[in-house]
């Protein structure tokens, strides 16, 4: 008679393992990946927009839109076109101060409390850790989306 056997323990074997370095290493890229895909400049800012074209506004003929025969601007068109990166948000606060207190000056003590583990599908909470690549999960269907979609997939 055979013995019955788990099917994790089994399995086992084939998965593979990373060591803390290498989860680092992968946790960095993923990371470097992320931030290439916050702000960057708009490709199509200096595109001119040619007069041939209609323009399907409702409200052109509203009192509140004409000064003396010329259309105003709004708050949101200066906000658009005179908005700033990241680094020149920077840049100017520590024009403005110096020496004080600034974004790259701010320092916080340490803290006293234990880090806290987030889910890396969820968000949630999480107590456990994936045995290959060491991300947090929080829940059997949350192990499955990860094993599915992310685990030892797309960062090498």
């Amino acid at each position: 008679m055979a013995t019955r056997e788990s099917g994790r323990i089994k399995d086992a074997d084939k998965k593979r393992v990373l060591d803390e370095v290498t989860r680092k290493r992968r946790a960095k890229k993923a990371l470097e990946a992320l931030e290439q895909d916050n702000y960057h400049d708009d490709p199509h800012a200096d595109l001119v927009m040619s007069k041939k074209i209609p323009k399907f506004n409702n409200n052109l003929d509203s009192p509140r839109n004409t000064r003396k025969g010329r259309k105003s601007r709004g708050a949101d068109y200066y906000r658009v076109k005179y908005r700033k990166t990241f680094t020149q948000l920077l840049d100017e606060d520590r024009q403005m101060n110096p020496d004080g207190p600034n974004y790259a000056t701010a320092q916080a003590p340490p803290t006293q409390f234990p880090e806290r583990h987030f889910c890396a599908v969820c968000g949630f909470p999480s107590n456990y850790t994936c045995t290959s690549c060491g991300t947090r999960f929080c829940c059997l269907r949350c192990l499955s989306t990860h094993q599915d979609t992310r685990c030892l997939k797309f960062v090498n």
